[in-house]
């Protein structure tokens, strides 16, 4: 292939640009706030979850402490009832008081019983309010801290874009006054080899793979045409003969 000696050098301008719009790609992939927000995200949706959980909870222990408080209430009315006919004296025989007083007995023991219950029920329903809340805290500060990182994030791919906007619009400067040829082959290398389609020859060395050639490669870029397109016989990239190539 043939190429101005210009051409050529131009294509070290356009490696070094697509080098740092390859840089500047990486750091916007790799931004810390990628992975806090998405650790927030994830947070968010485990709290979610939860506060879903316990509200289920919540609604059964609610009802839960419902039934106990009416069951506590009817076993109440009873004890009232049977100590109302106590003391208004409407029981004459011995064996129906004897009844009476240990059915009372039994129901104050079953009162007591329904009222731990109704303790035990609370309790566990209180922890879950003081969960839901907890959690409810927690969800409103990953709500700030989210849009705070969001912000951040914003922020640096803007830089980043602008960044990208200026190496893109030299290399756009650039590519039109390279010919066709020239550029399919490099752009045909870049893909095959990391991105890097041309190198630098320098001390001998192929500035791609960082070999160096052998003194007959050598012989044969010094022999060659200023407009010949030499290749690095390793790695088959555009070589790029520059001041510094020892040849």
């Amino acid at each position: 292939m043939k190429a101005s000696p210009e051409a050529q050098r131009r294509l070290l301008e356009i490696v070094e640009l697509d080098g740092e719009l390859a840089r500047i790609e990486h750091r916007r992939r790799g931004l810390p706030e990628h992975a806090e927000l998405a650790r927030i995200e994830q947070r968010n949706r485990e709290l979610h979850d939860e506060l879903a959980t316990l509200e289920a909870q919540e609604g059964d222990l609610r009802r839960e402490q419902g039934k106990a408080e009416a069951d506590v209430e009817q076993v109440r009315s009873r004890v009232d009832r049977d100590r109302k006919r106590l003391d208004a004296g409407q029981v004459s025989s011995p064996r129906e008081l004897e009844n009476l007083q240990s059915e009372i007995e039994s129901l104050n023991r079953r009162q007591s019983d329904l009222e731990e219950i109704v303790l035990d029920v609370m309790e566990r329903r209180e922890a879950v309010q003081q969960r839901q809340s907890e959690a409810g805290q927690e969800r409103a500060e990953l709500t700030a801290e989210l849009q705070n990182v969001a912000a951040r994030r914003d922020a640096s791919l803007a830089e980043l874009a602008e960044q990208t906007g200026k190496a893109a619009d030299r290399r756009a400067a650039i590519v039109p006054e390279e010919p066709a040829d020239l550029m399919d082959l490099y752009e045909r290398l870049r893909g095959q080899h990391g991105g890097v389609g041309a190198a630098a020859l320098r001390g001998g060395r192929c500035e791609g793979c960082h070999l160096a050639l052998n003194t007959v490669d050598l012989n044969a870029i010094r022999a060659a045409p200023a407009d010949e397109v030499p290749r690095c016989e390793e790695c088959r990239r555009i070589l790029v003969r520059t001041d510094e190539s020892g040849l």
